[in-house]
């Protein structure tokens, strides 16, 4: 970790035909099978230089590469940027309600869309236009580059679900966020990351999941909970690249430019490649045995119901820091809706 984190440093050196060298690591808790953390080497990593030698910038970037938890686990993908153990990467906002609550906002949001193009053009939008939402990276010492997506979650259990009725009292792995939506329906929330769930769910640690099909189909998690039941509980942006405040101003301005622009495009272009793997990891898992279901119509009505409005609790808890959380709400509805999503409940109503 020591030898990484040096290397996490920038680093410019001659280089030939007059070109400087800039050493950046890029790193992450997850691996690159993960389709937000894929696009980091496939896209960002990738094109730079492409980008850079376009711009005819003296600069070039020699990378890095800390991915799948080389540096860090899931539950610190925060501190290690703010605090330049790595240049850069994937921040996982999921498991920092407390640091990055409006980041948030969508676990407030559920049954809103199950586009995950949709949610990153409005988490990207909001975050550049309402300074609170900034203020969340810039505060922990964070430049933020674009959002990360995850597709819709179902459930991914031990024992078959007939009705939500089969949940209650069981144990269900997620990211921390997920917890009021659990509880919703009586079921206990377990808090972990993703590369955890595996032998969670083979010792008994927990009786299932809610987890995205993408994430189970990538971990094996169809092996130790084959009880595959849809839901779709909507789409959720789960965090951002960022990168660390102190290497973002020692970057020339030609590269931060680069970079800047490959953040945006890494929302988009791994979105678009989550929305691609949502049918065949289903297909795979059938494929292997998983029995599959779905929900009935009424019971995710009642999973609506259940969780009461979850929005106004979000309200309240930013409120009182001095967020004007009520008009965050308002505007995320509106974007959304204003790019066809269509809500199965409208969390702005009487806030």
């Amino acid at each position: 970790m020591a030898a990484l984190a040096g290397a996490a440093m920038i680093g410019v050196a001659g280089a030939a035909a007059g070109l400087e060298t800039i050493r950046l690591t890029m790193s992450s808790s997850h691996p690159t099978s993960v389709p937000w953390v894929g696009a980091l080497k496939t896209h960002v990593i990738a094109e730079s230089n492409k980008r850079l030698e376009a711009a005819k910038s003296n600069y070039r970037i020699q990378w890095n590469e800390a991915f799948g938890g080389v540096l860090y686990n899931f539950n610190n993908t925060l501190e290690p940027v703010a605090q330049g153990v790595t240049d850069m990467g994937w921040v996982g906002a999921l498991w920092e309600p407390a640091k990055l609550p409006l980041q948030n906002i969508m676990f407030a949001t559920p049954f809103v869309t199950s586009d995950e193009e949709i949610a990153v053009d409005v988490m990207n939008k909001l975050t550049d236009t309402i300074p609170a939402m900034k203020a969340e990276w810039t505060r922990h010492n964070l430049v933020y580059l674009g959002a990360t997506v995850s597709d819709t979650y179902h459930l991914f259990t031990k024992f078959p679900i007939r009705s939500l009725d089969d949940l209650k009292g069981k144990k269900i792995v997620a990211g921390t966020a997920h917890a009021v939506w659990l509880k919703a329906i009586g079921a206990t929330p377990v808090s972990a990351g993703l590369p955890a769930y595996y032998q969670m769910l083979q010792t008994g640690v927990a009786d299932g999941t809610l987890i995205i099909s993408t994430g189970a189909h990538s971990f094996k998690l169809y092996e130790v909970a084959p009880f595959i039941t849809l839901v779709d509980l909507g789409v959720t942006t789960i965090g951002g690249l960022a990168v660390n405040g102190d290497t973002w101003k020692r970057l020339p301005p030609d590269v931060r430019d680069v970079l800047a622009k490959l953040g945006r495009e890494y929302s988009t272009v791994h979105a678009r490649e989550v929305k691609a793997r949502v049918k065949g990891s289903i297909d795979a898992m059938v494929a292997a045995g998983s029995k599959i279901s779905t929900l009935s119509v009424a019971d995710r009505q009642r999973w609506i119901d259940a969780m009461g409005n979850v929005s106004k609790e979000f309200v309240a808890a930013n409120s009182a820091r001095g967020v004007p959380a009520a008009d965050i709400v308002k505007t995320f509805m509106t974007e959304m809706r204003a790019r066809g999503a269509k809500p199965l409940r409208n969390w702005d109503e009487g806030l």
